[in-house]
């Protein structure tokens, strides 16, 4: 079964902003609603949810959010005390703001920390903002964390997948409002395939690979 084209997230308040909007047509008229109905269309924008092709190579890494890459770098990841290479993609207004699990295996492991709010396209903001992570070991041994992390303006980040759980390569784990940022941490070993400044679809386009196991 396929993601809804709205995000869940959206529903109840596309729903109100609708019954407002059509409220206000009816007594006052079009001109009057038209701002309304504009709200409308920028809720529904952002709270899209389209369907997604899900590669199927192996040892794939998929993006796990919508947007353009903002940084490719060797990087000490704070969370399984390692070097790694970390990949960020920074989410704008315009993004769909449904994040997918860029590997299939296990979360292994969980955290979120709370923190400021600065403009998620800066490199502070990995270390600065409120974050959540998750660890998820592959069936093959790698380890890839995944890091949600807030904005400027996005206050809330949604995770729905817990310690221990299996997940799925492109599975949709969460969501965050706004403009924010994305960090992926891989092995060290693993083969890059994004680039610098370009954009990427979370959970259909290959940010990577992982080493393959001999």
């Amino acid at each position: 079964m396929g993601c809804p084209a709205i995000a869940r997230e959206g529903w109840v308040l596309i729903a109100g902003l609708i019954a407002f909007a059509a409220g206000i047509h009816y007594l006052a008229g079009f001109w009057w609603a038209s701002p309304l109905w504009l709200v409308v269309l920028l809720a529904v924008q952002f709270f899209r949810d389209p369907e997604r092709q899900i590669p199927q190579q192996d040892q794939a890494v998929v993006a796990p959010a919508h947007g353009r890459v903002v940084a490719i770098e060797q990087a000490y990841d704070p969370y399984l005390e390692r070097d790694a290479i970390k990949i960020s993609i920074f989410m704008n207004i315009f993004s769909v703001h449904s994040n997918r699990a860029p590997v299939e295996g296990t979360v292994r492991g969980k955290w979120h920390q709370p923190g400021q709010f600065f403009n998620a396209s800066l490199d502070k903001a990995s270390e600065k903002n409120e974050r959540n992570a998750i660890w998820i070991n592959t069936r093959d041994g790698h380890d890839v964390v995944s890091v949600q992390i807030a904005g400027l303006v996005a206050r809330r980040i949604l995770c729905y997948v817990k310690e221990g759980q299996p997940i799925f390569r492109g599975q949709r784990y969460g969501f965050i409002r706004f403009g924010s940022r994305l960090d992926v941490y891989l092995p060290v070993e693993s083969r890059i395939e994004a680039r610098l400044g370009h954009w990427v679809d979370s959970g259909s386009d290959i940010i990577g690979y992982l080493p393959m196991v001999v």
